[in-house]
């Protein structure tokens, strides 16, 4: 687990050298590596309410691909379509599951000391699904979900079942959410 700086989750200041850290990450990590995470702080950012923050959080996200589609194309193993049930956000070259946390979250397990970002490999999904542990590593997390804030998250879904991006944020999202992911390079391009 790295930490990267980022200051206020609102401001596209630290943009690129996120990005460039991610993109040495994914130029660096396995393809099989498991339990490996980069984590973006954005300790400069004020309170935010879940809509504010997941507001944020989305024009980091489409800022991030702007810079990082200069040089890198979309991962090949998942879709690019923030509505389709294969879509992960994908930063050089290689998919990513996003977990957003804040102090705002309604969903204890979400809060955080400050904003924050934390990119998993989508691949280390795909090993621990192929060696048998995915499964009983969901359960686990469910279980101490749970435990600690008194029920099971709701917006928790099997990869390929829905669009993982309704989880991003943690915020609760009802059938008619739109992810505001832009697909378009050019609505990209407009997000930074």
């Amino acid at each position: 687990m790295d930490f990267i700086r980022g200051g206020d989750v609102r401001c596209p200041q630290m943009d690129e050298p996120i990005v460039r850290v991610l993109q040495a990450f994914t130029g660096s990590a396995a393809a099989d590596a498991i339990f490996v995470t980069r984590i973006a702080l954005f300790e400069s950012t004020p309170p935010l309410d879940e809509f504010q923050f997941e507001r944020a959080m989305w024009q980091r996200l489409s800022a991030f691909h702007a810079i990082d589609r200069v040089d890198h194309e979309w991962d090949s193993s998942v879709s690019d379509d923030p509505q389709s049930p294969q879509f992960s956000l994908s930063i050089g070259g290689r998919a990513f599951y996003v977990v957003g946390l804040h102090p705002g979250s309604s969903r204890p397990a979400r809060r955080f000391r400050c904003a924050a970002l934390v990119f998993n490999l989508h691949s280390q999904f795909e090993s621990l699904r192929a060696d048998g542990r995915y499964e009983k590593l969901r359960e686990a997390i469910i279980a101490r979900d749970v435990a600690y804030s008194g029920s099971s998250n709701p917006m928790l879904a099997a990869h390929g079942t829905v669009s993982e991006a309704r989880q991003y944020s943690g915020r609760q999202v009802g059938a008619d959410w739109r992810c505001p992911f832009p697909v378009d390079p050019e609505e990209a391009s407009d997000a930074q």
